[in-house]
C-alpha cells in the first residue's frame, strides 16, 4: 500500500481481503479460549488463548505496522509499550538515553525501575547537545517532543548512534506514522501511544512498538505474551475503526494549530510560543525537513497558574483535559502532572472544529482572562 497517498492506505490499513456477505472490518473477537485441534493442538491454528492470541488486534497490528512501515504489537496503553520495550531490551548494566524534556512518566518509570535493576540511565535535552554515544545500548528519541514540542534529527542522531554501536528507538506520539516514519529515517524502533492523535476519539487506552528487526520486536512480543500487557478486543476494533479517518482529522487539527499560531504570535500577553511549524520556530530548519505534516498540539505561556484557569474558564470550546490528539480542542496546565515546566505553561491540542470559530473563541477567552 505504500504506494498510495496518506487516506487510501489509513482507509485500507490492516483490513482482510474482500468477501461477499461479509463487513469491511470484522467485529471485535471476544474469548479467552478457543476450540484447539485434539491432535495437533495450538499448531494448528492462529489461535489458541486470548492472551497471547486475538484476531482483531491482529488485524490492528497489521494496519498500524502497513502504516509505521514495520511489524507491530499492540499495548493496553502508550506507558505499556514503552515500558515494555525498555524492560524487553536493557539489561543490569547496560545505558539508556533518555529525553530529558519528554513524556514525564518515562523519567520516572527509568529512575523509579529501571536504575533499580542496574540500567544506567542519562537525560538528554530533545534538541541536544547529545553526549557520545559510545558505550550506550538503547537511545530513545521523543519528537516532536512531549510537551516542548522540540524535535530531534532522527536519520542524524541514528547514524551516530549506530556508529558507536546503540540502536536507536522513536517515540512517534505526537508526530504519528502519517506526520513522520522513524523506520525510514533509520530507527531502529517505533513506540507510540495510541490513545492520542493516531486513533484521536478519546475513547481508549493503547500504545504499540513498531520494528523491521525480528531481532528486537521478538522479545517485546515474548514481554507482552508473559506479562499480559495487551489490549482487549473491543479496544482494538475501536482503534483500527478509527484509523479510517486519521488523515481528514490531521490535516484538521494542523490547519487549526497554524491559526492558532498566528493569532498566539501576535499577542503580547502570550509567551513563550512553541509550533513547529511556524518558520520562526527554533525547531522548524528541522521539524520542515524531516515530518510529513505538522502536529495540531503546539505550547505557550500564559504567565501563571490562575490566568490559565482563567482561560479555561472563559473558553467554550478549549476543554481542560489531558492527553491530546482528539477531536475537541482540549488544554492542560503542565505543571500539575508533574512536567519541569513554568506555572503557566499550557500544551493545547487542536481538535477538529472550524479555525474561525475556535480563533474567535481562544481570542475571546484570553481576553477575558487577562489581568
Amino acid at each position: 500500500m505504500t504506494e498510495w497517498g496518506d487516506g487510501t492506505r489509513s482507509v485500507h490499513a490492516g483490513l482482510p481481503a474482500p468477501q461477499p456477505g461479509q463487513p469491511f472490518l470484522p467485529g471485535p473477537v471476544f474469548a479467552a479460549p478457543y476450540h484447539l485441534d485434539p491432535w495437533q493442538g495450538p499448531a494448528a491454528t492462529p489461535n489458541g488463548y486470548g492472551r497471547p492470541d486475538n484476531p482483531t488486534r491482529r488485524l490492528l497490528e497489521a494496519a498500524i505496522g502497513d502504516l509505521e512501515g514495520g511489524e507491530c504489537r499492540v499495548f493496553a496503553s502508550g506507558q505499556a509499550a514503552i515500558t515494555g520495550l525498555l524492560l524487553a531490551l536493557l539489561r543490569p548494566g547496560d545505558t539508556v538515553l533518555l529525553p530529558a524534556d519528554g513524556y514525564f512518566p518515562v523519567r520516572a518509570f527509568a529512575t523509579a525501575t529501571l536504575e533499580g535493576i542496574g540500567v544506567r540511565v542519562g537525560f538528554v535535552p530533545t534538541a541536544g547537545p547529545y553526549p557520545s554515544f559510545d558505550g550506550v545500548r538503547l537511545v530513545l528519541l521523543e519528537t516532536p517532543a512531549n510537551p516542548g514540542l522540540d524535535v530531534a534529527d532522527v536519520r542524524a542522531l541514528t547514524a551516530a548512534a549506530h556508529a558507536a554501536g546503540a540502536l536507536v528507538a522513536v517515540d512517534n506520539t505526537t508526530a504519528t506514522p502519517l506526520g513522520q516514519r522513524p523506520l525510514e529515517l533509520g530507527a531502529d524502533v517505533v513506540v507510540a501511544s495510541g490513545t492520542k492523535a493516531l486513533t484521536g476519539h478519546s475513547d481508549l487506552l493503547l500504545g504499540y512498538v513498531a520494528s523491521r528487526s525480528p531481532q528486537l520486536l521478538d522479545p517485546v512480543t515474548a514481554w507482552r505474551t508473559t506479562t499480559g500487557g495487551v489490549p482487549g478486543p473491543f479496544d482494538c476494533w475501536l482503534a483500527h475503526r478509527s484509523l479510517a479517518t486519521v488523515d481528514l482529522r490531521l490535516a484538521r487539527q494542523t490547519a487549526n494549530a497554524e491559526a492558532l499560531a498566528r493569532l498566539l504570535a501576535g499577542r503580547p500577553d502570550v509567551t513563550g510560543l512553541r509550533w513547529p511549524g511556524r518558520p520562526e520556530d527554533p525547531a522548524y530548519r528541522v521539524a520542515s525537513a524531516q515530518m510529513r505534516r505538522m502536529p495540531g498540539v503546539l505550547s505557550f505561556d500564559l504567565g501563571d497558574a490562575a490566568r490559565v484557569a482563567r482561560f479555561l474558564d472563559a473558553s467554550r470550546l478549549v476543554a481542560a483535559a489531558t492527553s491530546f490528539g482528539g477531536l475537541h480542542t482540549t488544554a492542560d496546565r503542565r505543571a500539575q502532572w508533574g512536567d519541569d515546566t513554568a506555572p503557566g505553561f499550557v500544551r493545547l491540542s487542536c481538535g477538529i472544529e472550524d479555525a474561525a470559530d475556535l480563533v474567535a473563541d481562544v481570542t475571546a477567552a484570553l481576553d477575558a482572562s487577562a489581568d
